[in-house]
C-alpha cells in the first residue's frame, strides 16, 4: 500500500507543481478569455450568467437560513437584555406624566373658576382639513405649494397652514377642489408675531430665502439668538401663540429666524379654520380656475 502510494504522489508531483508554478498566470489569463468571451458574445454570457445564478439561489437561500435564526436569535437576546433598563425607564417616565395630569387637572379646574368669575368669553372651536401637497411652487421668485383641497372641503383664503412642527404659511387662493398656500419664507409674505419672552411685537417678512427675518422691531425689544417665534393676535389674522420659530443671528441690520417647518419634507399640510371674526373669506377674484371638465 505504501508502495502504491508513494508511486500516486509520484506521478501527481509534476502536475502540483506545475500548478502552483503558473496558477497566477493561468487565472489571468482564464479571466481574460472570459472577457473577450463576454465582448465576443454577450447573449452566450448572459445565459450562463443566468443558469449560474438559478442553480446556486437554492444553495445561497438554504444557507441563509440558519444565518437568519441565528441573527433573529442575537438580536431578541439583545432586546430582553435591555428589556430591564426600558422598563425601569418607562415606569420612572409614566410616574412624572401623572403627576403632571395631577397638575394640568388642577389647572384646568383654576382655569375654568377664573373664567367664570370674569366673564372671559370662550374661544370658539377650531376646525382643520388635511390635504396632501400636490405642487411644488418653489423657485428664485416664489414660495408656494398646491394642496388637494378647496371650496369643496370648505377651505378658505386666509386659513392658517400647519404642519407638525408649526405654522408653515397660510392659503392664498382657493379653487374648487385646490388652493395655493403662501408659505413664510415667501417674499409677499407677512406675518404678525411676537418674541415668547419678552412679549414684544414685530412682523415676520420673508424674503425667498430659508431664513425670514423681523420688520418693525421696537427699538428698546430685547431680543437674542434662541428666542421663540409666535404668532400674535394682531389684526386679527392668527390666534395668538401658534409657534412660529427660532431666532438664530441677531444683527444691526437684521434679525433672522429659523422657521421650525423643514420646507423640504412638506408632503401634507393640515389647513385650519380658527373661526376668528377677521380672517378674510374667500375672494371670488383669486380662485384657482376650476379644473373640473363640465359635462356635455
Amino acid at each position: 500500500m505504501a508502495r502504491r502510494s508513494g508511486s500516486f504522489s509520484s506521478i501527481t508531483e509534476p502536475f502540483r507543481s506545475f500548478w502552483h508554478r503558473f496558477a497566477y498566470g493561468l487565472l489571468i489569463l482564464g479571466a481574460f478569455g472570459l472577457m473577450m468571451m463576454g465582448k465576443a458574445d454577450v447573449v452566450l454570457v448572459e445565459r450562463a450568467r443566468l443558469a449560474i445564478a438559478d442553480a446556486t439561489a437554492p444553495i445561497l437561500t438554504f444557507l441563509s437560513h440558519p444565518a437568519a435564526t441565528v441573527s433573529d436569535l442575537l438580536q431578541q437576546m439583545r432586546e430582553l437584555r435591555d428589556l430591564r433598563d426600558e422598563n425601569a425607564r418607562l415606569r420612572e417616565e409614566n410616574d412624572r406624566l401623572m403627576q403632571w395630569q395631577l397638575v394640568a387637572r388642577q389647572l384646568e379646574s383654576e382655569n375654568r373658576s377664573l373664567r367664570s368669575l370674569t366673564g372671559f368669553p370662550v374661544e370658539p372651536a377650531s376646525h382643520f382639513v388635511t390635504a396632501r401637497v400636490i405642487g411644488d411652487g418653489g423657485g428664485p421668485f416664489v414660495r408656494s405649494v398646491l394642496v388637494n383641497a378647496g371650496e369643496r372641503q370648505k377651505v378658505a383664503k386666509g386659513q392658517a397652514a400647519m404642519t407638525g412642527q408649526g405654522l408653515a404659511g397660510r392659503v392664498a387662493e382657493v379653487g374648487y377642489q385646490h388652493a395655493r398656500i403662501l408659505l413664510l419664507n415667501d417674499l409677499n409674505s407677512r406675518i404678525p408675531v411676537l418674541i415668547e419672552g419678552s412679549r414684544d411685537r414685530a412682523i415676520l417678512a420673508g424674503d425667498n430665502s430659508d431664513r425670514p427675518r423681523l420688520l418693525y422691531l421696537d427699538s428698546n425689544a430685547k431680543v437674542s439668538p434662541g428666542d421663540r417665534i409666535v404668532t400674535s393676535s394682531h389684526a386679527g389674522a392668527f390666534p395668538p401663540g401658534l409657534p412660529v420659530g427660532v431666532v438664530i443671528s441677531v444683527s444691526d441690520q437684521d434679525v433672522r429666524v429659523k422657521p421650525f417647518v423643514e420646507w423640504h419634507r412638506i408632503e401634507y399640510l393640515r389647513l385650519v379654520n380658527f373661526n376668528l371674526t377677521d380672517t378674510p373669506v374667500t375672494d371670488p377674484d383669486s380662485r384657482i380656475p376650476n379644473p373640473r371638465i363640465p359635462g356635455p
